[in-house]
């Protein structure tokens, strides 16, 4: 193992628009420059950590690895990145990954496939493709670009530390990223899937971090004769059907419920009373339509649903693909996020003599601010 890692740490962070930089701020209940000091650490693959910052005196006081090394930075990144490859060069390494701390949410699976690819390769790096149309402008006039041609590099960046350093040491211009030198000198680099999720923290807007909610919904109806059965929104053939002021569906009830709870919100007969003859006879995914609109309305997204169908009749396998593919078109939500279960009671109870049908729905949402 002759590999080390590099986390760039000195900017200033004039675009973040707070008093001190960016790395220093709280993320996830830590510093963001100790989201890398930790992964790196922890994943035991390089035998040095090296953090170059214009901080000193704020990282030296906290008690890190006797592996990690903090070092003085530079002006720019570029410099910061050449005199931590100076600084190496007398412990002769062969691979070096350089990151910026700006990035805390990348993962140790990452690292290894960097270095994985190093074993073949002089260069790696991770991209994403991007998700937004790009625009270039040219004094007054703007080109449209073919957003499948565009990549957006991520750090970590891996290295041969040779190959980086007799480039480094001739550069003179600024760059923003370490393997801008190789692409300029013609080099071949490896390019490998990053990680959406490896964002670099440019803004205070970086920092929100989405909040997950979970709702439970329940609902049980009668067994009727002479009554259409509907679940999961769909008309399911068999001899009875499920009494109630609407149409009884017990799963986008129970779904409804769910929704409500993860939000925080009253019970689904607060929004439609049994005693309102508007209600009377309704289809449910009628029902759900407010609660879907509330929900996007309110930067609410579903993550995923798990759906247990309780009952002994009719069996819950013949029609599990037709109740989610219905369930998906409702919420217009993939087909993959939702689960359905078939559970019996044993012939216990109003279940179990099969004059009801009952569905419980757990619901996992996220808000985005």
């Amino acid at each position: 193992m002759n590999n080390y890692f590099v986390i760039l740490a000195a900017g200033k962070s004039k675009r973040f628009d707070q008093n001190k930089p960016k790395q220093f701020f709280n993320y996830k209940n830590k510093e963001i420059i100790d989201h890398s000091i930790e992964k790196s650490l922890n994943s035991k693959l390089f035998k040095k950590i090296i953090v170059v910052t214009n901080n000193l005196k704020k990282l030296k006081n906290n008690k890190y690895h006797k592996s990690i090394q903090i070092i003085k930075g530079g002006k720019e990144r570029s410099d910061s990145s050449l005199i931590a490859l100076n600084f190496l060069k007398k412990y002769k390494p062969r691979n070096v990954l350089i990151h910026d701390a700006a990035r805390p949410n990348f993962t140790i699976k990452l690292l290894k496939k960097l270095i994985n690819e190093l074993k073949r390769n002089k260069a790696v790096v991770p991209i994403i493709k991007s998700k937004d149309s790009i625009k270039h402008k040219i004094k007054n006039k703007i080109i449209n670009i073919n957003r499948e041609n565009i990549f957006l590099t991520q750090t970590p960046q891996a290295f041969r530390y040779k190959d980086l350093y007799k480039l480094a040491i001739k550069q003179k211009k600024k760059i923003t990223d370490d393997v801008t030198l190789l692409i300029d000198h013609n080099h071949k680099v490896k390019f490998i899937d990053g990680e959406n999720q490896n964002y670099k923290i440019t803004y205070k807007e970086d920092l929100q971090i989405p909040q997950i909610y979970f709702g439970i919904g329940f609902d049980i109806h009668r067994l009727i004769k002479n009554k259409k059965l509907f679940l999961g929104g769909i008309k399911i053939p068999f001899h009875s059907g499920l009494k109630g002021h609407s149409d009884g569906d017990v799963i986008l009830h129970a779904i409804i419920d769910a929704l409500l709870g993860a939000m925080r919100k009253k019970d689904i007969g607060t929004y439609f009373p049994s005693n309102k003859n508007k209600f009377k006879n309704i289809r449910s995914p009628r029902m759900l339509k407010p609660i879907i609109d509330h929900l996007n309305k309110n930067n609410f997204s579903i993550n995923n649903l798990d759906i247990n169908l309780i009952c002994e009749q009719p069996k819950v396998s013949k029609h599990r693909n037709k109740i989610i593919d219905s369930i998906s078109k409702i919420l217009i939500l993939n087909k993959d996020k939702i689960n359905l279960k078939g559970k019996t009671v044993e012939k216990l109870g109003l279940i179990g003599k099969e004059k009801a049908i009952a569905c419980e729905v757990i619901v996992s949402i996220t808000k985005y601010d």
